[in-house]
């Protein structure tokens, strides 16, 4: 599947991502990049959401790529570890995990419904999962665990809250590299 191009899609968490929200400056800057639309941003349901991307991957017609934000991430474990069949596991080339956050934390948002227990098997394509050292929604612990569970190489940028909009990261080129170093692997 070399040479192949690879379409991204960009799956947001909880709310959906906003105007400055690096997901969305990344669509912006290239038509590769597609958003999940999930069928309910306000009142999450882990079993919608599955379907949801799975039907995504399946309209895609080469390789993807996820680029996933907060409830994106715990989405991509449960799609892969519980819906997805080895054919459509077949189609991902990797998976950027971005500020995971737990579900048995104070902050998780009360209308996202079935995300715990997470998912603790190893993820079937390639992965990283960047932390950040104070986010609200998920400690570096639990994405240390989460990252070691699922077989991906953990990054922590440092203190930068929950890695959205406002984190100040812009265009988040560093994020974009490591997007597609996980896409060349293919």
């Amino acid at each position: 599947m070399s040479g192949q191009k690879l379409n991204v899609l960009v799956l947001p968490g909880y709310q959906n991502s906003g105007p400055g929200h690096w997901q969305t400056r990344w669509e912006a800057l290239d038509p590769a990049f597609v958003r999940v639309q999930m069928p309910d941003w306000e009142h999450v349901e882990r079993d919608a959401w599955c379907s949801t991307l799975d039907a995504a991957v399946a309209a895609a017609d080469s390789p993807v790529v996820f680029a996933a934000h907060s409830l994106g991430c715990l989405t991509t474990a449960f799609w892969a570890s519980q819906y997805a069949s080895a054919a459509q596991l077949a189609k991902v080339a990797g998976a950027l995990l971005v500020a995971v956050p737990d579900p048995s934390g104070a902050h998780f948002p009360q209308d996202a419904h079935g995300f715990a227990p997470v998912p603790l098997t190893r993820l079937p394509f390639a992965s990283i999962v960047v932390a950040s050292s104070d986010d609200p929604y998920g400690s570096v612990p639990f994405s240390q665990a989460c990252a070691e569970a699922w077989g991906s190489h953990w990054i922590d940028i440092g203190p930068r809250g929950h890695i959205n909009a406002d984190s100040g990261l812009g265009d988040w080129d560093e994020g974009r590299r490591w997007l597609t170093s996980l896409g060349e692997r293919r």
